[in-house]
Order: structure tokens, then sequence, then C-alpha cells
């Protein structure tokens, strides 16, 4: 397992309280060996004009999720992460419903770390994918 034993979805989402990720409803609903995964709504706030889910809105779910995991492999006393680079490719519109969003690591370095995100319809359709690298930095 490569986040803390002790580690629950409530401090996670407790986490978000008065910021974006609560502004947009972000919820943390799964923590597994090797993933860590969250929903977001698809309404009047991660909406298009065009009715249809947002692209920056995939972008704030997926920045999320790898910089909270990114968080939360590192010794948080003497480190902090911060995003380095995002990238998103968005597959498929999505009109309605939430979206859920899982993100594994692919590179766990002392100084970077690179974490795939995949953004999914209710009915389970790849809608985005995106890839972030996280800088790791010394607290002084």
């Amino acid at each position: 397992m490569i986040f803390p034993s002790n580690l629950s979805l409530d401090l996670l989402n407790d986490w978000g309280k008065n910021t974006m990720t609560d502004f947009l409803d972000i919820k943390f609903t799964a923590i597994g060996e090797d993933y860590l995964e969250a929903s977001m709504p698809v309404d009047h706030r991660t909406k298009q004009p065009l009715g249809l889910l947002h692209g920056g809105a995939n972008v704030v779910l997926a920045e999320t999720l790898g910089s909270v995991a990114a968080t939360l492999t590192i010794d948080k006393e003497k480190q902090y992460c911060v995003g380095l680079e995002i990238n998103a490719n968005h597959l498929a519109a999505v009109k309605e419903g939430r979206v859920k969003g899982i993100t594994k690591p692919i590179h766990l370095g002392k100084k970077t770390q690179v974490w795939e995100i995949k953004i999914y319809t209710e009915e389970g359709k790849l809608s985005c994918i995106s890839r972030i690298t996280m800088a790791v930095i010394d607290r002084k």
C-alpha cells in the first residue's frame, strides 16, 4: 500500500473544506492499494455554456486527485508537493450525472512524481484522461 494505513475518506473530504474542491462538490469515494478515487457532479458549477462538462472542471478533478495522492506518499513534516505540469485529453462529452476520477502512480521519485488520472461517466465510459507531474519540495 502506498498510502498511510490510517487514511480515511472523511479526512480527505475534510481537507477540501472552503476550497475549490468544496465549491465543486468533489468527494473522495475510495482508497485502494495503489489508487485514489473521487467524484464530481456535472451541474451548473461544472458545465460550459453548451451544457457539457467543462474541460477545465475535468482538470480541477484531475489535479485534485493527483495532488492529494502525491501528498499522501511523502513525509509532510519534511516535504510538500506542488503541481509542475498537467495535461488532459477530453474523449467524450458528458451532459449530466457525476463523473468519477481514478488516479494511479506512474512514477514515485525523490523529486518528482507522475500520476495518471482517468475520468469516467456514470455508465463507465472513459471521458477524459490526464497526467500530472508533481514536484516534491524539501521544507526549509
